[in-house]
């Protein structure tokens, strides 16, 4: 069962812990989540790199966590890109990353391995220098109020990133369609929403601590986004391998979709 709305906020406040989070994105350690991750990166690669691909002035990113890797293929398309996410320990750690403080998670094989597709590994340091610059703010945000990232006040976006956010943040499907409505006020006409995360997901691990998560079936979000203002360009699943098996969370499946703004 998902958390209640007044508590959704509160729980991740006081018992999200991103060192913890972080260890999804030790390359090597878990199969599954190497798989997780390879998934979404060469979708953003594709996304974001290949002819045609998205690019702007401006791009958020809604509900970074303490990651990074979301942005690594989009920081050479767009000239300035914001960095958001509810919790003020999260956004410390993204925080530490950028400015190369003492203790910042260390995303360097990660990095490589978009180089890789990139197909310039050896370029992976000039990568993460081109994020640092590229990222010019850390703000709160909050997908369940009607203004996410009030009281800053930005220019509509080209392009937003919001990836494994709707289903930890929003208790209900009926504050998902919502949420959808809050960040389409965040684009440009016809600007892009670039959305992943997991199938049918109703709990998943940090550390010792276990948060429930809204359980999304592909016809309700193809189904919401439509009915929130957008259209769908691209959709790409996986299936959770049906050998594998992963104690850290429930997912069925992953998703990876491109939408676009409809005015």
């Amino acid at each position: 069962m998902a958390f209640q709305e007044s508590t959704v906020p509160d729980v991740y406040q006081a018992n999200f812990e991103p060192t913890a989070y972080l260890d999804y994105f030790k390359l090597g350690q878990n199969p599954l989540s190497d798989e997780f991750l390879h998934f979404l990166l060469k979708h953003y690669n594709a996304t974001f790199k290949s002819a045609g691909g998205l690019k702007g002035k401006l791009l958020i990113d809604i509900g970074s966590g303490p990651t990074i890797y979301q942005l690594l293929s989009a920081c050479e398309s767009f000239q300035e890109i914001i960095a958001t996410d509810y919790t003020d320990k999260n956004r410390l750690e993204l925080e530490k990353w950028l400015k190369k403080m003492p203790g910042a998670f260390d995303w360097s094989p990660v990095v490589k391995y978009v180089c890789q597709l990139e197909g310039s590994r050896d370029k992976w340091a000039e990568k993460e220098e081109r994020l640092r610059r590229t990222v010019r703010q850390v703000l709160k945000c909050d997908i369940l109020k009607e203004r996410p990232l009030e009281p800053a006040v930005l220019p509509p976006a080209d392009c937003l990133i919001s990836l494994l956010c709707l289903e930890a943040a929003c208790p209900t499907l009926g504050a998902c369609r919502a949420a959808l409505r809050h960040l389409r006020t965040l684009l440009q006409p016809r600007g892009h929403l670039v959305l992943s995360g997991g199938f049918e997901t109703t709990f998943y691990m940090v550390g010792d601590k276990r948060f429930s998560a809204l359980p999304l079936e592909e016809k309700f979000l193809l189904e919401a986004l439509q009915e929130t203002g957008f259209t769908i360009e691209k959709l790409e699943k996986a299936q959770q391998p049906a050998e594998g098996s992963d104690d850290r969370s429930d997912y069925t499946g992953m998703f990876f979709l491109v939408a676009r703004r409809r005015d």
